[in-house]
């Protein structure tokens, strides 16, 4: 055989195998690329150069630096930064991930039932923060760690909204098994409105981004919940849904994890040991969502 022809063969066999990849927008699929096209309210998505002490401070933190978490912890003992690829609204060059962890020392004042870790942004004060009125929407991903699972067995807040006395939350964004709804399935991660009722639930992906923005419509009494996989758009997997948005309050984001086996759960209850827990999040912010606008 001639020199050329295995030239050419050895030329036409690299080329098969370079087009038989994946395109490279595939390559890249969980790379953020969503587009934020309606005011943003509350940003808290982190830059990429933050290290973790800048969550103590309120001059470098975009959330809370002293609420909401244990007394003898900094916010720099709880966050951390994996690597990981980015949410669908974290630029690539100026966002990265970020991660919530619980511990044993993760009690909040005298809490004892609750292991919690929870992000409030900076100027959502409770009552007549920017967040309330009008039609407001969450966005947020999340994504597993396999080295830091949760515990299913047990109730996880994830994402809320706490009414400003503390008596009820307008939304629980929740994991595990809830408790007195045994009916439930454990590994989803699942929307309950007011009264505590779930109204959509997905399974846990332990490996894609999961992205998520429930939109509250405080003039009418609604919510709706948003979902997609990876930077796959968000498309509405519930109608607006009657609930009572009444209270005003602020947002949480992380994890506050019920104990079992009480029916105190703010006081008492059973807490494993040696806590190592966190969730991944990515893509957080609220936006203005007047005139229905929502960022897919």
């Amino acid at each position: 055989m001639h020199r050329t022809t295995l030239l050419g063969l050895a030329l036409g066999l690299a080329t098969t195998l370079v087009d038989a990849r994946p395109p490279k927008h595939n390559v890249h699929a969980i790379a953020g690329t969503g587009t934020i096209k309606c005011p943003i309210v509350f940003d808290g998505r982190v830059p990429k150069d933050a290290v973790e002490t800048d969550f103590d401070s309120y001059g470098t933190s975009k959330f809370n630096a002293e609420y909401v978490k244990g007394k003898d912890l900094k916010w720099s003992d709880i966050i951390k930064f994996p690597t990981t690829t980015n949410a669908r609204f974290d630029e690539d060059d100026a966002h990265k991930a970020f991660e919530v962890t619980i511990s044993d020392k993760s009690i909040f004042q005298t809490q004892n039932g609750f292991r919690r870790a929870g992000l409030q942004f900076q100027g959502d004060t409770n009552t007549g923060s920017p967040g309330i009125g009008g039609l407001k929407t969450i966005h947020f991903s999340l994504k597993w760690d396999a080295t830091r699972a949760l515990n299913l067995s047990h109730e996880y807040l994830l994402v809320w909204h706490e009414a400003s006395d503390y008596s009820a939350n307008q939304f629980n964004f929740e994991a595990g098994a809830i408790l007195g709804q045994s009916s439930l399935a454990r590994d989803t991660y699942k929307v309950l409105d007011r009264n505590n009722r779930q109204i959509w639930s997905t399974p846990i992906d332990r490996t894609a981004w999961q992205n998520f923005a429930i939109t509250l419509d405080f003039g009418k009494n609604t919510l709706q919940v948003y979902y997609s996989k990876d930077d796959e758009p968000l498309k509405s997997v519930t109608s607006a849904v009657s609930n009572n948005n009444a209270g005003a309050g602020q947002y949480q984001i992380g994890i506050l994890k019920k104990p079992t086996g009480t029916s105190d759960v703010v006081n008492s209850g059973f807490q494993s040991r040696n806590l190592n827990e966190g969730l991944i999040y990515g893509s957080l912010f609220v936006e203005d969502s007047a005139s229905s606008c929502v960022s897919l």
